[in-house]
């Protein structure tokens, strides 16, 4: 039979309830005969009520320090998914299934010294494998997600999102034949359901087009994991913990509802697109009239990375005697004062004559692994939106995906419009 990874986020859990369901749903593959290791989130609203109380602690005690130290933020932050673990382990001893809890230091999964937001460096899973194994009655690993160890032995968090990254990197270090993302919604779709109702749930889809879709709006999947994933050939299948568990097939071979996220080889028929991805709260910034000379792209984004600040599109018009540019380029519209700040900071060293902001943009992606050998997806595309009346502020492309910058008001028409023009909304 198959080793399997299942993980379930914090919505899966969010009670006792809710967390006597997910024991059913690993008691129903633990019964079929599959060795199996489960990852768990912190309980719904647990870990952002744990954040509140960090910080504040400070304004409690009175300091005038500000900040505090990341290994201690980690500390509390991490302790949201210990009791989640510790609480399944138990509805599943009470239900006769052999079960014991591992916090990331346990296992151990290795990470840098990045506090808060580290990346995993090393994963040895010897340890549950042996006792996943007959001799060990194939006892279940329920696993404390978005934690690991950091260099100087304290428990490190991987950011928000991170159980997933720690269900794939535990896949891998395990060498599982899938990886199950148990979520509130039964798979990946074309395109989010709230904005056009037609949306079609897919059967497949690529590591590639997943990693494209998860970075570019798409809410089901945490970008790390599926890069992860892609990196080590985890098949990860996105599935709903709302089903009913005695309703579930997990004979081998069966094939329940959701999307399997896998190499683009195991997908035998490639549409051309695959799915229609936006990103809201996008913030525009227009530096004009900027001196058109060696180092003035350094100049200005140099600083706002060193201010932290996520630049994304960029689009560049050089004047017609070469002299001067316009440099377009957004940030997410949280960040907008901080980048308006900082480039007012280094107004001198880059020497723009005037700068212009709009924080009301959004971001609308095509993506699809057919459009590398497709022609004219691009153009279906602007003629489609064009007809509604909708104008486009910036275009980026790359291989397998185009992304169009457009006034926020026009969202949900521009998806909808894209949505049916590729034929994604035939079922």
């Amino acid at each position: 039979m198959a080793r399997l990874v299942m993980k379930f986020g914090g919505t899966s859990v969010a009670d006792l309830e809710r967390i006597h369901r997910v024991a059913r749903h690993v008691k129903r593959e633990h019964d079929a005969g599959h060795q199996v290791a489960v990852v768990v989130s912190a309980m719904s609203g647990k870990t952002n009520e744990l954040v509140g109380w960090v910080n504040e602690m400070p304004r409690v005690v009175g300091s005038d320090v500000p900040g505090f130290d990341a290994r201690e933020y980690d500390s509390v932050v991490a302790s949201g998914e210990q009791v989640t673990a510790g609480l399944l382990a138990i509805a599943l001893q009470s239900m006769g299934v052999d079960a014991r809890s591992w916090l990331g230091w346990q296992i151990p999964l290795r990470t840098d010294h990045a506090h808060g937001a580290a990346r995993i460096a090393e994963i040895d899973g010897g340890n549950i494998i042996e006792r996943m194994g007959e001799t060990h009655g194939r006892q279940v690993a329920v696993v404390a997600g978005f934690q690991g160890i950091s260099p100087d032995n304290r428990i490190a968090t991987l950011g928000r999102g991170g159980s997933d990254t720690s269900a794939v990197a535990l896949a891998a270090g395990i060498e599982a034949d899938r990886c199950d993302i148990y979520t509130d919604v039964d798979g990946v779709y074309t395109t989010d359901p709230r904005m056009a109702p037609k949306a079609q749930r897919l059967d497949k889809v690529s590591y590639e087009e997943m990693l494209e879709l998860a970075s570019l709006g798409a809410k089901v999947l945490q970008v790390r994991s599926v890069e992860l994933a892609m990196a080590y050939n985890v098949p990860t299948f996105v599935r709903s913990s709302f089903e009913d568990p005695d309703s579930i097939d997990s004979s081998e071979g069966a094939t329940p509802p959701g999307t399997l996220i896998c190499a683009e080889d195991q997908i035998v028929e490639q549409q051309t697109v695959t799915g229609i991805a936006y990103a809201k709260d996008e913030a525009q910034i227009s530096l004009r009239r900027v001196a058109d000379k060696p180092g003035i792209a350094a100049a200005v984004f140099g600083p706002l990375a060193d201010a932290q600040v996520n630049v994304d599109m960029i689009v560049q018009n050089v004047s017609e005697d070469g002299s001067v540019t316009d440099m377009t380029f957004t940030v997410p519209a949280a960040d907008l004062d901080k980048a308006l700040s900082t480039l007012e900071k280094s107004h001198d060293e880059i020497g723009y004559e005037v700068v212009q902001s709009d924080p009301g943009m959004v971001k609308v992606s095509v993506v699809g692994m057919g459009m590398r050998s497709h022609a004219g997806v691009a153009s279906t595309a602007f003629k489609a939106l064009a007809d509604k009346g909708i104008n486009i502020r910036a275009i980026t492309t790359s291989e397998i995906k185009i992304s169009i910058l457009i006034d926020g008001d026009y969202a949900e028409l521009a998806v909808r419009t894209l949505h049916s023009v590729y034929g994604l909304d035939k079922s």
